[in-house]
């Protein structure tokens, strides 16, 4: 199997080309070194007492868990990434819904993403005024610079984006719990303590669904990188593992941030404590874990709706998000929100898809059809819900609301 088709875009993974344990494991923890969950951990700290922010992490790490895991399952299993399974699920032209919804919030993440490095850099490191009105060139220099690492990163595909986890998420873990321990320390109170200052006027389940709603967009991509484990017992086992540790981490370094600094991540954290060389590292290597693991899945979304490579995708998603990153967290971070309440429902319909027809799925003679309609209902009408109906937790509601549909669907075409 020749390189440029490393990343099997159009195919599924064979056996040969599984990677190891460790590989997986570190590939999903970068992934899941988001920063985004470091601002939801400050809403977290400011809302829970410790108690009920361990509660929201448990009882959200569970949902999500089982959500990103049964997804991991699925792409270990067929070896086809989450764009392939949709075409299994959703029809060849239904799978453009899923493939259009992943790549424009990936994309738009990775644009505020490269934002959030350089953003912060360029006021502490050149002492730069930085508003929503004006950035200096140089700032827009920083966002280019990240913006071309990344998207090399992601455009040399599943090696390059295993050698950067390999040496990101050790450092971002260990110098990121050191500097959070020693923030503890320097205080005057203890963490139970201080998280007990301040309104507590957050709910567990409203807190566990700030830990879901962070990063159930970004998981529903899991298949894109699980389908290169050996099985789906391994990949389930380790997806669980990797986003549950990862996603604590991230909540913690916010909410330790927010209560001892005042800040909504470990940079303010490492600042604080007079580490800025390690800040910028710990920043700089968070934020492209996660991006370049973002523009990729962007990449494969947009292959299978143009039917061109995935490397040449990865280059023109990554210009725009570069071109855009400044606009895009400025203006758009509410925006992406509402979105990544739309992705459930597709990975829902993908779980459920799989366990209903797993022999036509499986099949590598997979018979072609158009579009499942009720899928692409489900999805929308999910995402409608998840947006509109405010009780309870806005990814359940659109998961549940798809899955009915969905179901309804199979079971009306099985009588028909």
């Amino acid at each position: 199997m020749s390189n440029h088709n490393s990343d099997f875009e159009k195919s599924r993974v064979p056996a040969s080309q599984r990677r190891s344990n460790l590989t997986l494991f570190m590939i999903m923890m970068g992934f899941t070194f988001f920063s985004a969950s470091m601002w939801a951990g400050q809403n977290l700290a400011g809302g829970l007492d410790l108690k009920g922010f361990i509660m929201a992490l448990i009882l959200g790490g569970i949902i999500l868990g089982a959500y990103t895991g049964a997804l991991g399952f699925i792409g270990a299993e067929s070896g086809l990434s989450l764009d392939l399974l949709a075409k299994r699920v959703f029809g060849e032209k239904g799978s453009w819904l899923p493939s259009a919804m992943i790549s424009f919030t990936q994309m738009g993440w990775f644009g505020v993403g490269l934002a959030m490095f350089a953003i912060p850099v360029a006021k502490e490191l050149l002492g730069m005024d930085v508003t929503p009105e004006s950035m200096p060139w140089q700032g827009y220099a920083m966002v280019v610079a990240a913006g071309i690492l990344m998207t090399a990163s992601a455009y040399f595909g599943i090696k390059s984006l295993t050698i950067i986890s390999y040496v990101a998420v050790p450092l971002v873990a260990i110098l990121g719990t050191v500097a959070m321990i020693m923030a503890v320390h320097s205080g005057d109170a203890t963490l139970a303590e201080q998280f007990a200052k301040g309104a507590k006027d957050l709910s567990i389940i409203a807190g566990a669904g700030l830990v879901i709603g962070s990063f159930v967009s970004g998981g529903t991509a899991t298949p894109n990188f699980t389908r290169f484990a050996k099985n789906g017992k391994v990949a389930a086992i380790i997806t669980v593992a990797a986003f549950f540790i990862g996603n604590s981490l991230m909540f913690f370094f916010g909410a330790i941030s927010s209560i001892y600094v005042g800040g909504n991540d470990i940079f303010e954290v490492m600042l604080n404590l007079n580490l800025f060389y390690f800040a910028i590292v710990v920043l700089g290597l968070n934020i492209w874990t996660t991006n370049d693991n973002a523009i990729y899945s962007t990449g494969l979304g947009l292959a299978n709706i143009t039917g061109l490579s995935k490397r040449s995708m990865v280059l023109v998603s990554g210009i725009i998000g570069t071109v855009a990153a400044v606009w895009l967290y400025w203006n758009f971070c509410g925006w992406l929100n509402i979105l990544n309440c739309t992705l459930p429902p597709v990975g829902i319909i993908l779980i459920l898809g799989y366990f209903m027809n797993r022999k036509e799925v499986m099949a590598d003679d997979a018979k072609a059809f158009n579009v499942n309609w009720f899928a692409v209902a489900g999805v929308i009408l999910g995402a409608v819900v998840a947006n509109v109906l405010h009780w309870g937790i806005a990814s359940i509601n659109g998961m549940s609301v798809a899955a009915i549909i969905y179901i309804a669907g199979k079971l009306l075409c099985r009588k028909s």
